[in-house]
């Protein structure tokens, strides 16, 4: 048994079996992908990752496990900032602000940088959020998650991005999500959080 990351023996049994993660080799990623029954060390890996808690970030597409490891450090301090920032727009719109969370359920699920909620989740598998916020690092998946964002009924998204050093809006329409000024929840504009941000 793998724990509560949705990968125990109950899941589904598949006859090909997608794992892909990257590794941080200079500027370089790579994704590496397994087809076939999981391979024991790839239970081991995955088991270690939960065991010492460094698999907060990781995450299942459809049944396939995606190893995210921690961020950058300036990842981190955009992040906190961009909490900061948020905080009284979400008080007024009486939206409830969380760190990283499991959006979706235990075989298919994508874990956000931060969530606003209209009620405090109390599941470790929640459904939706309100506002979903990404923050962009190299070669992550933020922007392929916007369709399983769409389908799980996130109403918008924020995305800030360090390297362009800019903060981005998107809200939910009938045909997915389109670019928008700022969060119509959060009454704030794209534009002025990017420059509130103290960019590293």
């Amino acid at each position: 048994m793998l724990g509560e990351r949705g990968l125990g023996d109950n899941r589904p049994r598949r006859d090909v079996e997608i794992f892909s993660f990257q590794l941080p080799i200079r500027w370089l990623a790579v994704k590496t992908v397994v087809l076939g029954p999981r391979p024991s060390e790839l239970h081991a890996l995955i088991e270690r990752r939960q065991r010492l808690g460094i698999d907060l970030y990781d995450e299942v597409w459809e049944g396939s496990y995606h190893v995210a490891p921690a961020a950058h450090p300036s990842h981190g301090y955009v992040d906190k900032q961009l909490a900061v920032l948020l905080a009284p727009y979400a008080a007024a719109a009486a939206l409830i602000g969380t760190g990283p969370f499991n959006l979706g359920r235990p075989d298919d699920y994508r874990v956000p940088d931060a969530g606003y909620h209209r009620s405090l989740p109390n599941a470790v598998w929640v459904p939706t959020a309100a506002v979903v916020v990404e923050v962009v690092s190299p070669d992550d998946e933020t922007y392929e998650k916007f369709g399983f964002y769409a389908d799980h009924g996130v109403d918008e998204l924020i995305v800030a991005d360090p390297a362009a050093r800019t903060v981005r809006c998107w809200r939910r329409g009938t045909s997915g999500y389109a670019e928008v000024p700022g969060s119509e929840l959060l009454t704030v504009s794209a534009d002025t959080l990017t420059r509130l941000v103290a960019w590293p």
